[in-house]
């Protein structure tokens, strides 16, 4: 019997109200998977949450697809910042910052959010069969036992 893949958490988009170390008053807004990955990324950055809340999706606009392209784009830029030795994590954040198509950026968290979970790349990659098949992931875990 198989059993279905747990779902990949969707990324939201949160405001947030914080202060910084000096204590002045910042505003923003994020997507993260939770609104505990708000808070504790806010404070990685020094920022002291104050609050956070999830906005509607009401009026959300459509979504681009996120094509190949994305995909490859994702890859060369991922692997480009690992070589380089920037952290796996922090490549994320700089990789889903840089991605204008908002379907993009919310697989770049979800992958993100399970890679921080302490889940392995290659298993986080194959939560999203539609866009990492399993010559891509297996590839990935070559990499990951190979160091």
């Amino acid at each position: 019997m198989a059993v279905a893949a747990p779902k990949a958490e969707k990324a939201n988009v949160f405001a947030w109200e914080g202060s910084d170390r000096r204590g002045k008053r910042i505003k923003g807004e994020t997507r993260a998977a939770s609104m505990a990955l708000v808070r504790a990324d806010l404070r990685r950055q020094g920022i002291n949450p104050i609050k956070v809340t999830k906005k509607s999706t009401l009026f959300k606009s459509r979504k681009k697809k996120i094509r190949p392209g994305d995909i490859a784009v994702f890859s060369r830029q991922l692997a480009t910042m690992m070589s380089s030795g920037v952290p796996l994590v922090q490549a994320f954040d700089i990789v889903g910052r840089g991605h204008d198509n908002p379907s993009m950026q919310d697989l770049i968290l979800s992958i993100k959010a399970d890679v921080e979970g302490g889940t392995a790349l290659a298993e986080a990659l194959k939560k999203h069969p539609l866009y990492f098949d399993d010559l891509f992931c297996n590839l990935v875990h070559a990499g990951e036992q190979a160091g």
